[in-house]
């Protein structure tokens, strides 16, 4: 029987791919991509020359049951997200859950997510935190605030660029101006930069620079006094 193997690819510095990471896009049978441009790149970059095929969010759920018999054909397939660790706030949990079921092998290799590095240069308590990936939207949004207000462990979040200064006033009315946060953008890029103050300064700070790259927040919890 074949294997499923999650391969994390770089965040931005393509310095950060690992040699086993490597090793095992030449060794795949199939490599399944969120978006074979952006995979492409990085393997052309590494002199890799591997079929690919596109696993994302709009498709997923329809590709799965037709991947169990191609993985148990003997095949070795590669998972890859755009950036870092699949099935963290991207595709892969729902394949990984049928090859358990199937009884196919899941490996994941270690290697680059945004999460880990913004959370250890926060300077906050990082033995215990809570990684919440993107808010909702809309539905749900508020209901989430005010629970993680009450979260005595560290908070990570995602965000994007535009929707960076929206979150942090919306948060404030939940955690209080004076909650300290560290956020982060662009990690392992050119133009890495962690802004940290409390969530009313880290405010002022994106709403005279606008907000650029991919974000990732961090939120110190609350005090337990």
């Amino acid at each position: 029987m074949g294997k499923l193997v999650l391969v994390p690819t770089p965040i931005g510095n393509l310095e950060d791919i690992t040699l086993r990471a490597l090793r095992t896009l030449r060794e795949a049978d199939v490599i399944l991509a969120e978006d074979t441009r952006t995979t492409g790149i990085l393997l052309k970059h590494f002199e890799i020359s591997k079929k690919q095929y596109s696993y994302h969010q709009h498709n997923e759920h329809q590709l799965v049951a037709k991947l169990i018999p191609i993985i148990e054909a003997n095949n070795l397939i590669a998972l890859c997200s755009d950036a870092g660790s699949p099935g963290i706030s991207d595709p892969g949990f729902l394949l990984v859950r049928e090859c358990i079921k199937a009884g196919i092998e899941v490996e994941s290799l270690p290697g680059p997510t945004a999460l880990i590095p913004a959370l250890t240069v926060s300077g906050f308590p990082t033995d215990k935190f809570v990684y919440e990936g993107f808010l909702p939207l809309k539905k749900g949004r508020e209901t989430r605030f005010k629970r993680l207000a009450e979260e005595d462990r560290t908070i990570v979040l995602y965000e994007s660029p535009h929707r960076v200064v929206k979150t942090l006033t919306q948060m404030m009315p939940f955690f209080g101006e004076e909650r300290l946060i560290s956020v982060s953008r662009e990690i392992t890029k050119k133009f890495e930069q962690t802004v940290r103050g409390t969530i009313l300064e880290v405010l002022a700070h994106f709403t005279k620079n606008e907000p650029k790259g991919e974000f990732v927040m961090v939120i110190h919890g609350k005090d337990k006094e």
